[in-house]
């Protein structure tokens, strides 16, 4: 098993990279060094300089993979979601209740990130952060439509699509299975910032998870509701 795991990667739209840093030390460098100076500077605040330069490289070397940061951004996030959809592969596999499979998913969605030895070059709990703070940057541009043409969106919209036909398993006739699946994953992102930085926001309850509850409370109760 462990052997087989090791073989995983995941996959990203090609279109987003010059060179697919996956395939490179060099380019694995590059990534694990993006995410820790994304995650302590903010995106606003990263250049390909100060990368370059916390990597040992120059900034033409990082050129031959990415066009620009946000191309560089658009790819982590992909990979995140990517990354997300293999667990979520993974975690369902061998349960048959669509309810359980629900349940599951969202503790997947919602649940404290932690480190996936499986890819030793990317910190998923620094990725997340970025996810929380900054992958909106990716899609609200100008340039959203002519990205989503090029299917730079796929992963986090496969995401979104697998849960969704879990939730018309339970019930067919629900409507606003898209819509109640992308607002529960914004809306984490949200209240995961929110308790960090801003707790007047939202609800912290000590023992408990109450992002998580809250959401699948809200789900369940959501996907039941018979409209007249």
């Amino acid at each position: 098993m462990k052997e087989m795991l090791s073989k995983i990667s995941i996959q990203v739209n090609e279109k987003i990279y010059l060179k697919n840093p996956d395939t490179s030390v060099l380019g694995r460098k590059l990534v694990a060094g993006s995410i820790a100076l994304i995650d302590e500077l903010g995106f606003e605040g990263f250049t390909f300089r100060k990368l370059a330069k916390s990597i040992d490289s120059t900034e033409a070397s990082i050129y031959r993979y990415f066009e620009n940061k946000h191309k560089l951004l658009i790819y982590l996030t992909a990979w995140y979601w990517g990354w997300m959809e293999y667990r979520m592969v993974f975690g369902l596999a061998n349960v048959a209740s669509p309810e359980d499979r629900l349940r599951k998913a969202i503790n997947l969605l919602t649940e404290i990130v932690k480190e996936d030895s499986t890819f030793s070059h990317i910190n998923e709990i620094k990725l997340n952060h970025i996810i929380l703070a900054e992958s909106s940057k990716a899609f609200l541009t100008k340039s959203v439509d002519q990205e989503n043409k090029e299917g730079f969106f796929s992963g986090y919209k496969a995401l979104v699509e697998r849960m969704s036909q879990i939730i018309l398993e339970i019930n067919p006739n629900y409507k606003y299975s898209h819509m109640l699946v992308s607002t529960l994953i914004e809306g984490v992102h949200h209240q995961r910032y929110f308790t960090e930085h801003l707790p007047a926001l939202t609800d912290v309850i000590q023992g408990e998870d109450a992002i998580s509850d809250f959401y699948k409370d809200m789900l369940f109760k959501a996907i039941k509701t018979v409209e007249k």
